[in-house]
């Protein structure tokens, strides 16, 4: 059981303002802002080199937590500076030739097909799109049955950016593991509000972000790298602390998931960060996720209730991201009018889906994402606001 009373007295805006927007950007713990603010007075007083120095255990930490949360060794996490560049720095790497396929979801994110496409042109790949089945999740007996001598990588986002489905990434995995593919998985919504196990889920690589669902500082991420890939695997780019340069005209790369990493970084949104997986594993994520999955369900189950509104959500297994419209009324307007009752939500918009947007005829929706901390008074109070004007 999660104190609920704790986590919102560590979450003061929640008393002023709903936030919805976690999908977005959660709100952060205090532990979380005190010391990423912590960190930058120490570099203010003694120097920036000299604070990170300071903060030697705190650093060494963010790579234990993390290997804790995922379930996987220390040394095949990377702290990177945000999802999509972990997920770049991910595919790009890849070992695709001329010809090689790439096979993908028809809910996939706007970046990372974006990434796919510039390959496309550039190596004379293919992208292979898996359809959704009536449930709306990505229909896994249709994915195999598209893998063909050519393909080579499955890439899917595990909870996608435009809809409350959970694409079933385990499946996915043992998919990719009986023909020997290479599987990236984008858990840039999943991590902090779905309790992840790499080995569970079978990803080779797994991408994500610190200020979503982990309650982290913006401008921080993560990837993991499995051992039984990383050798295979050549950085679009490396610096001297992804490798050393051993010799005039030679070099070795850093062991493990280090190679994916920069030297110059964001160090106090790395120690931020860390403290935000920690503050997370404190509170358990089963129990996080049994949360966020219900308070998720009461919100769409309230918002059923509603004249005017129609939840366009898929898939058996939803997520803490709930969309929706009112009819009348674009998605723009609803999260504007909103905003000025100190209610955050955001907009889902089709140039962020292209194809799981295109297939459903749909411009934009309103995006609602629910976290632990927030509750059923402000689930009721955000539906009594969202069908009358914030003046009436």
């Amino acid at each position: 059981m999660i104190d609920i009373d704790a986590v919102r007295r560590d979450t003061p805006q929640c008393e002023h303002r709903i936030h919805f927007n976690n999908a977005g950007a959660s709100l952060m713990p205090e532990p979380v802002y005190r010391a990423v603010t912590g960190h930058l007075a120490r570099e203010r007083e003694f120097g920036g080199y000299e604070a990170e120095a300071m903060a030697a255990e705190d650093l060494a930490a963010f790579y234990t937590e993390f290997a804790g949360l995922l379930r996987c060794r220390d040394h095949e996490i990377a702290y990177v500076e945000n999802a999509t560049r972990a997920w770049d720095m991910a595919f790009y790497s890849l070992p695709l030739k001329p010809g090689d396929r790439i096979l993908t979801h028809e809910t996939e994110y706007a970046s990372n097909y974006l990434a796919m496409l510039q390959l496309v042109r550039r190596k004379d790949l293919a992208i292979d799109v898996a359809p959704s089945d009536a449930s709306g999740q990505l229909d896994v007996d249709a994915m195999e049955r598209m893998i063909g001598p050519r393909t080579k990588v499955i890439a899917i986002t595990h909870v996608p950016t435009q809809g409350g489905v959970v694409n079933p990434a385990e499946d996915v995995g043992q998919l990719a593991a009986r023909h020997d593919l290479i599987y990236l998985l984008d858990a840039c919504q999943s991590a902090g509000q779905i309790d992840l196990d790499v080995g569970k889920l079978g990803c080779d690589m797994l991408s994500g972000t610190g200020r979503k669902f982990l309650r982290g500082p913006r401008g921080t991420g993560f990837l993991y790298v499995s051992d039984r890939i990383v050798d295979r695997l050549d950085p679009a780019f490396i610096d001297m602390r992804a490798a050393t340069w051993t010799a005039p005209d030679d070099y070795e790369l850093a062991p493990g998931a280090k190679r994916f990493e920069t030297w110059e970084s964001n160090v106090a949104g790395k120690i931020g960060l860390m403290q935000a997986v920690r503050y997370a594993r404190k509170l358990g994520l089963p129990a996080v996720e049994s949360r966020v999955s219900q308070l998720a369900a009461t919100l769409r189950a309230t918002l059923d209730e509603q004249p005017r509104v129609t939840v366009h959500d898929r898939g058996t297994r939803r997520s803490g991201i709930v969309t929706f419209r009112v009819d009348g009324e674009e998605p723009e307007a609803t999260a504007a009018r909103l905003s000025e009752d100190d209610i955050n939500v955001s907009v889902a918009v089709r140039t962020s889906a292209q194809i799981d947007f295109g297939g459903r005829n749909l411009d934009a929706l309103v995006r609602a994402s629910v976290h632990y901390y927030n509750s059923a008074d402000e689930i009721e109070r955000f539906a009594q606001r969202l069908i009358r004007p914030a003046t009436g």
